[in-house]
């Protein structure tokens, strides 16, 4: 069966344009790059079998049969490029409420109180961190949208919200309680899940997930 032969909201190009490159599976993604299948073998068959060989394929090995030299090239030098682009870069994760309050560092302190999106992946690694409102000594009024739409549009499929009390004292107020309580409803409705609501302070913090209070 050729790609042309797929219905539209199945073939791999057409995917990427409406839901974007997150979406698409592996084979997916090199069947864009290699455009292309062979003699018996559409595009997406043609990046299977490359997938479950990927670690044997080079240009002086060409493995496959009907894998070309210009095939092998593309997949090899795009591989490559994905490893130059991470090798500097670390995974930020975020395993407990001590590691939101490290990373809320340079707002622990402030004489605003911040209200902060941490924005995760489903292996809690750290695709984002916002700050979605600034407020006063005493409050800070957030929307649920002003939280969700950036989640929807970094694909994450879970957040975990944080913000200082600048105060010094860690009780979540009455406000605390109850937005938290409608973000969390909100984001069930959109599959996204609330870890946690981490309160911060210069020297401590309070894991409202840990205190049952979520």
């Amino acid at each position: 069966m050729k790609i042309k032969d797929f219905q539209k909201v199945d073939r791999p190009r057409e995917k990427l344009e409406k839901y974007g490159v997150e979406k698409l599976s592996d084979r997916e993604i090199l069947a864009i790059i290699l455009r292309t299948g062979i003699k018996d073998k559409n595009v997406i068959e043609l990046s299977q079998e490359v997938i479950k060989n990927i670690k044997k394929i080079s240009i002086e090995n060409v493995v496959l049969k009907g894998l070309g030299k210009t095939k092998a090239g593309q997949i090899i030098s795009s591989i490559e490029l994905g490893k130059r682009f991470l090798k500097n870069k670390k995974a930020e994760l975020i395993m407990s409420p001590k590691d939101v309050w490290e990373k809320m560092e340079d707002l622990r302190d402030s004489k605003k109180e911040h209200f902060v999106v941490f924005f995760l992946d489903s292996r809690n690694q750290i695709i984002k961190r916002e700050i979605i409102s600034v407020g006063t000594l005493n409050s800070s009024l957030v929307h649920p949208r002003e939280v969700f739409e950036p989640a929807i549009r970094y694909s994450t499929s879970q957040i975990i919200i944080s913000h200082n009390h600048p105060s010094g004292l860690l009780k979540p107020s009455e406000e605390d309680l109850s937005m938290t309580k409608r973000l969390v409803e909100a984001g069930k409705i959109l599959g996204i899940d609330i870890l946690d609501h981490i309160i911060v302070c210069k020297n401590e913090y309070k894991s409202l997930r840990e205190n049952n209070l979520i």
